[in-house]
């Protein structure tokens, strides 16, 4: 029997087996979860369904996270089905792709701030309004997912370092707001990944290489290395821990320089 036995997860964001959010799902799942999932759209809709079967679940339903309605109906709807969970697991970050391409300064807009934010940051707070109903007294847990680029500076990741930074923060205000329910709060930072949504990353082959080469582990992490932290931190294990960003990237955060 798995340490999530008996726990209920919900989770949002999953749209590729090559994800950080399906090694979430799959790690939570192997832990003993029940799980349910969102579709962003009718595109992926059959994708993620077949992903949801092959964990066990008949859940997946319509849900944009930039439409209030479309959340409020998500949670009505599996309301129907369950009468409560314990586990939110917010794995969304989008920015427009001009805004990824060079320099912070020449590239960033209005528009492309904006939408950064409310996907990437605002999702998790409007998500955490809408899950507080069925979450709230059950001791459970909400995580997201965060990266270096929120407390540093890097090249091309631009307005999604600023949306980052709004999202720590964000896990830091709903950790202090939902402590009383019994509901905890908290983000991993997770080192570069070869996902299908960082494919997309300018730099990145360099990135994962130059992880690998810097870090204390000397190697890039995975997304079951991060599903397994995930699911630790949303089991009773981890029940004294809150609002705080875990780092899991082969400790390449704690290298002030190297001489490789």
């Amino acid at each position: 029997m798995g340490f999530l036995a008996g726990k209920r997860a919900v989770v949002v964001g999953l749209a590729s087996t090559r994800s950080i959010a399906w090694g979430i799902a799959r790690a939570m799942r192997d832990q003993g979860a029940e799980l349910a999932f969102n579709y962003q759209n009718e595109k992926l809709e059959g994708r993620v369904k077949k992903m949801a079967a092959e964990l066990d679940s008949d859940i997946a339903m319509p849900m944009d996270v930039s439409d209030d309605q479309a959340i409020e109906s998500f949670f009505t709807d599996l309301n129907k089905t369950w009468d409560h969970f314990d586990v939110l697991v917010h794995s969304v970050a989008y920015a427009p792709a001009d805004q990824l391409d060079g320099n912070f300064i020449d590239c960033v807009s209005r528009e492309g701030f904006r939408v950064a934010h409310d996907i990437s940051s605002y999702s998790l707070a409007a998500l955490a309004q809408a899950a507080r109903p069925m979450m709230a007294n059950r001791d459970g847990s909400i995580i997201t997912l965060s990266y270096l680029g929120a407390v540093r500076a890097l090249p091309s990741y631009n307005v999604m370092g600023l949306a980052k930074a709004s999202l720590e923060a964000n896990v830091r205000f709903l950790a202090f707001d939902l402590g009383a329910e019994g509901t905890r709060v908290n983000a991993i930072s997770a080192g570069p990944i070869k996902t299908l949504a960082a494919a997309g990353v300018k730099g990145m082959r360099q990135m994962l290489h130059k992880v690998a080469e810097a870090s204390p582990l000397k190697r890039n992490v995975s997304t079951a290395d991060v599903g397994n932290t995930a699911a630790f931190l949303c089991s009773d294990l981890a029940a004294g821990i809150t609002g705080q960003v875990i780092y899991v990237d082969s400790g390449y955060n704690i290298v002030g320089m190297s001489f490789d």
